[in-house]
Order: structure tokens, then C-alpha cells, then sequence
């Protein structure tokens, strides 16, 4: 597909810039950050959206999804931009949008935003994780694992990088961790870890370093901040 093969309004200018929140939940954990977005895609055509397209020899709709989630993460607060070439109310595209979405995604605040906005991920600073555990270790001893690894200046850890091993320190990426117990009692350790074009740590990493990433049970993005949260 080129340029002269859009259809309709398509090869115009985008007009409106929303901003959508949404869910992505255990039925869809397993598809990849690519997968999700070609996912999205579809069900924007399908909804009929207006849809926005970029230049260039093979154009593509106009959506940014604010950061990529690690398979097999739920995701509980997510957020994409999406350019239209018409302009919709947000009630007008939730109703496109609901009778298309698949099994798994679901569709929370839509509001407009400015044209010429910052991206969501050049204004995206951390994420908070749940990571919910199969464990009979009491709360208090995990707890008492997390203060120890917060007293480290340094948490030295090696990952893949470009084909070989990088070594990079972990612990100035945590920004905090906390552990209490779940309904069924189940230890639950929430984190916030930055997430920013500066760096982004793991959570599977710091429950790596905790000494509890075989007792993971499930593990949940609950929140992404931004710079405009403040």
C-alpha cells in the first residue's frame, strides 16, 4: 500500500489527537508488543475510525503506545495516542470501539489532547508493578529481603544487549518496593521502577535479585507515570 492507495480522508492531515487508556488483560498477556500493536490496528479499522496515516513509502496508521509490556504482564492502566482525520467526541469513538474490541482489551478514559503534544514516551518516567507470589515465606521475612536489597548502593546485573552481555546497575532504576499480604494471603510485592528514555528497570530483574523469581505466580502493571502527572 502507497500513499495514492488510502482510502478516503486518510492521506489528510490529522485534525484530532486522543488519548486512550486501556487494559490488557489475562486472555492476551502472552502476545507481544508488535502483536498488540497490530491487534490495535485492525480494531481500529474495524471500528471505522478516521484514522491518520504517516508518510513514506509504506504508510502506516498514526498510533503510539506509551511502552511496551513484557510478555506474559498484565497490564491494568495502559495508555496510546491516536490520530484521527476527522474530529469524534471521545463517547463517539468508545461506542466504535466496544463492540470490536477482543477478549482481553478493555477501553477506559479517552480524552483529547493537543496536535503538537509531546509523545507519551518522551514524558514517561515509571511504571509500578504487583507481583503476586507462591510462597509460604512469612510477609515479614520478604520484607526484611527488600530492606536489604534497598541498604545496596549498587545491584550489578548482566543482560543481553545487541547480541551480546551488558552489565548494568539496577539499583538507581528502583525507585521503591514495598511487600504486603493478598486476601488469600499470598505475598504481594508492589514496586515502582523508573521507565524513561534515560533507562527502564526490570521487575523481573529485581525479583531476580530479591531471590523470589521462582515463586512468581503472576505478575501486573498497575500504572504508568508521566511528566504531566505532576
Amino acid at each position: 500500500m502507497n500513499g495514492d492507495d488510502l482510502p478516503g480522508k486518510a492521506q489528510e492531515g490529522p485534525r484530532q489527537r486522543l488519548r486512550i487508556q486501556f487494559a490488557k488483560g489475562e486472555p492476551l498477556k502472552y502476545i507481544s508488543h508488535l502483536d498488540l500493536a497490530r491487534t490495535w490496528e485492525r480494531i481500529f479499522r474495524r471500528a471505522g475510525l478516521p484514522l491518520a496515516y504517516s508518510h513514506g513509502f509504506t504508510p502506516r496508521p498514526r498510533f503510539q503506545i506509551a511502552a511496551g509490556l513484557p510478555v506474559g504482564v498484565i497490564g491494568r492502566a495502559e495508555w496510546l495516542d491516536v490520530w484521527l482525520t476527522e474530529r469524534l467526541s471521545p463517547d463517539e469513538v468508545r461506542s466504535r470501539l466496544q463492540p470490536v474490541l477482543p477478549t482481553g482489551l478493555e477501553v477506559g478514559e479517552i480524552t483529547e489532547i493537543d496536535l503538537t503534544a509531546p509523545s507519551l514516551q518522551s514524558q514517561l518516567r515509571a511504571a509500578d508493578y504487583r507481583a503476586v507470589l507462591r510462597s509460604q515465606e512469612p510477609v515479614e521475612a520478604i520484607r526484611a529481603r527488600i530492606e536489604e536489597l534497598l541498604k545496596s548502593p549498587t545491584l550489578l546485573r548482566r543482560r543481553r544487549h545487541k547480541g551480546g552481555w551488558q552489565t548494568y546497575d539496577l539499583r538507581p532504576l528502583i525507585q521503591s518496593l514495598s511487600v504486603q499480604a493478598g486476601d488469600d494471603g499470598e505475598p504481594m510485592i508492589d514496586m515502582r521502577l523508573q521507565a524513561s528514555p534515560q533507562g527502564a528497570g526490570r521487575p523481573d530483574e529485581v525479583l531476580d535479585a530479591l531471590g523470589l523469581s521462582w515463586v512468581l505466580d503472576r505478575l501486573e502493571r498497575t500504572n504508568l507515570r508521566f511528566e504531566f502527572d505532576k
